[in-house]
């Protein structure tokens, strides 16, 4: 058992308040999913939940972590001092032969690559995480806790992870975006907020699987916006029946004969009853429900016009061998490639980790940018290929500097749920999702009509990600992805290729 007393946190550079009076018990069997929008504080819980001491630097805290467990944490991001390491050096501090989980030995990795001398920064984004979880395995933890744990993921060893979180004993804390892991999975839904326009912190604790949660939720704030819209319009009809009743005493005083004290009196008592019943309408206005701002309320869409004719080619892309240069050698990924896109098809590209998905994809990059018949756009699977994170927000989306752009961009930005204090921080300040987004946007303002997205929607929380697959499914324009995410294939794909050693296969799932 785990027990999570009394957790405050908020960050040192503005003081905002991340999360406030936490409380949470894990115990044996749960397998709990923190949930939430970019940048409200799930992997910085996850942090103080593993070791307080990772916080210092960037957030002040208080309260408390009580039981005596051993924690194995899967952070985000490898740290950088084993990039340069190879496999063989990584692995060397655990005994993968001792271990008492078999599934460590299920996870799609060729087995010579654990004795291998290949260095990790040559390794896929997946092969990456593949090989962290199995050394976080071979430690035996008995709570685990995972940040993102799907990222970079090919859809087999997804499957993998599912089936080893449904079937461990061990209780298990993970952050997500991805809702299909989600819903196969979670038993408990720790959902951290930012309410009253991101100035105020707020957790729920649902005891149901996330489906269930969704539902209740979605429910839930349809009522309150309901019963929120209700009380503002009574509040206006109270407020013109009282103003109206107010403009008729006032013209009255101001009409009355000086010959008729007992007349002025009555009034100036009407008057200071009105007063009085001003004050009681507007105390009780305080007491409104919010009418909802959520995660899921973002504005998102195309200008109407961003489309592709049918039937115009927009791709026809060969390559007879696809390699990468690793160790002063060319390893060759793929052979015999050819992908033909026409317009306005939504292209989904899979396939397991390593195979040179990316790679494949800045061959069409390259091709498509240069075109000018067609107004093409980017998203890479690595921000920074095209972000300068030293940047702010705006100075990315808008290179005209005319005022009218600027005011767009900002617009934009909101209807993405940013706030002022964001829209002014440095992209690197930003969260992965937040640069998810913001990129989006740039697509958006830019008026692409043809998208080259690489994972796009790792980063975006699992209650925005519907409103981003249904404006991309609706998207009239012809995209081509790279996806691991198998709610983006179910709604948004309507052709998908999964990249072998032999080539491109097409996949039917009907």
């Amino acid at each position: 058992m785990l027990d999570i007393k009394n957790v405050t946190i908020s960050k040192k550079e503005d003081s905002r308040l991340l999360i406030k009076d936490f409380n949470f018990t894990l115990n044996q069997g749960d397998k709990a999913v923190i949930i939430g929008e970019e940048g409200n504080g799930k992997s910085t819980l996850l942090k103080f939940i593993y070791s307080k001491e990772l916080l210092e630097n960037y957030c002040d805290y208080s309260g408390q972590i009580l039981g005596h467990n051993k924690m194995g944490y899967l952070e985000q991001e490898m740290e950088e001092k084993w990039l340069n390491c190879t496999v063989q050096e990584f692995l060397a501090e655990v005994d993968l032969y001792s271990c008492s989980d078999p599934g460590i030995w299920t996870m799609n990795l060729e087995p010579s690559i654990f004795n291998s001398s290949q260095l990790i920064k040559t390794l896929s984004g997946g092969e990456k995480v593949k090989l962290r979880l199995i050394k976080l395995l071979a430690e035996e933890p008995d709570v685990l806790l995972m940040d993102e744990p799907t990222n970079d993921l090919d859809i087999s060893t997804l499957l993998w992870l599912e089936e080893f979180i449904n079937n461990t004993k061990c209780p298990i804390i993970y952050v997500s975006h991805d809702e299909a892991m989600i819903e196969n999975t979670a038993n408990i839904i720790i959902h951290l907020e930012q309410v009253k326009r991101k100035t105020e912190p707020h957790y729920t604790v649902a005891y149901m699987s996330y489906e269930e949660y969704a539902q209740k939720r979605l429910s839930g704030l349809k009522k309150q916006e309901m019963v929120a819209r209700k009380q503002r319009e009574d509040y206006k009809s109270k407020m013109q029946r009282w103003q109206q009743i107010y403009n008729k005493v006032d013209s009255q005083q101001d009409n009355i004969s000086r010959g008729n004290p007992a007349g002025g009196r009555l009034l100036k008592k009407k008057m200071k009853n009105l007063l009085s019943q001003e004050k009681r309408i507007e105390k009780k206005a305080e007491e409104f429900l919010e009418i909802p701002d959520v995660e899921e309320a973002i504005l998102f869409d195309f200008p109407e016009g961003t489309q592709i004719p049918n039937g115009k080619k927009i791709l026809e892309y060969s390559l007879e061998v696809l390699k990468v240069r690793n160790e002063g050698e060319d390893r060759v990924l793929a052979e015999n490639l050819f992908l033909r896109v026409i317009g306005p098809e939504h292209v989904a590209i899979i396939g397991d980790n390593g195979t040179g998905k990316t790679t494949f994809l800045h061959g069409i990059v390259k091709e498509l940018l240069s075109r000018r018949d067609i107004k093409a756009g980017y998203m890479p699977q690595n921000y920074e290929e095209i972000l300068d994170y030293t940047m702010n927000p705006v100075d990315f989306l808008v290179s005209s500097g005319r005022k009218e752009d600027i005011t767009k961009a900002f617009t934009f930005m909101g209807g993405m749920k940013f706030t002022r204090e964001e829209m002014e921080h440095k992209i690197g300040e930003l969260s992965g999702g937040q640069k998810a987004k913001l990129i989006l946007l740039k697509l958006i303002l830019d008026g692409c009509n043809v998208l080259i997205l690489d994972e796009p929607t790792r980063n975006l929380s699992p209650l925005s990600n519907p409103v981003i697959r249904g404006v991309l499914s609706e998207y009239k324009g012809t995209i081509i992805s790279i996806t691991h995410d198998r709610k983006y294939i179910e709604e948004v794909a309507t052709t998908v290729y999964e990249l072998t050693r032999q080539g491109l296969k097409r996949i039917d799932f009907d």
